[in-house]
């Protein structure tokens, strides 16, 4: 099963790896990894997924909380999120092809960001399943190139991961 975990890091050079190496020495592969700036600029936000049975992300959440770096580990999987991924597919696109391209990325609310003489790349944004419905629309089409990003999830509603208390951002183990 994949679990999605939201780990909040202090946004200090070295984290990524750290963070990682812990997988990979544990022999568990990450799925999809996502790294960004939160709201606050000394933040940041890893999404990672992973395709682990609840023993293994119990092992893995109290690792990371060992490591200096990590304020805090939300394993979301069980709870109400919003994800979303974003792929950019560059697809051949001789003349006659391009009517038919452009109607799919209506269709899918998608844009096109890059024409050249006989390719036009595509962005679009969405859940898993919206992805990879794009990319066997526009197999056909001959993909050249594809990119895809990790996934990124937020809890829904009232709820949020970030660990505040009086404003300040606090380490799990500091409560």
């Amino acid at each position: 099963m994949f679990r999605i975990l939201s780990v909040l890091v202090e946004n200090n050079p070295g984290v990524l790896t750290r963070v990682a190496s812990l997988f990979s020495r544990r022999g568990y592969n990450i799925d999809s990894l996502a790294v960004g700036r939160t709201e606050d600029p000394t933040i940041s936000r890893m999404t990672i997924v992973v395709e682990e049975d609840d023993s293994v992300i119990g092992q893995v959440t109290k690792q990371l909380h060992k490591l200096v770096d990590v304020i805090k580990v939300d394993d979301i999987t069980e709870r109400e999120y919003v994800d979303r991924e974003l792929i950019l597919i560059k697809t051949d696109a001789d003349a006659p092809e391009r009517s038919e391209i452009m109607q799919i990325v209506e269709i899918f609310r998608a844009r096109i960001v890059d024409i050249g003489q006989s390719t036009l790349t595509i962005e679009a944004t969405g859940d898993e399943g919206k992805i990879k419905a794009i990319t066997e629309a526009l197999r056909p089409f001959r993909i050249r190139e594809l990119v895809r990003t990790g996934k990124i999830a937020m809890l829904r509603g009232s709820s949020f991961t970030t660990a505040r208390s009086g404003g300040q951002i606090k380490k799990e183990t500091d409560r």
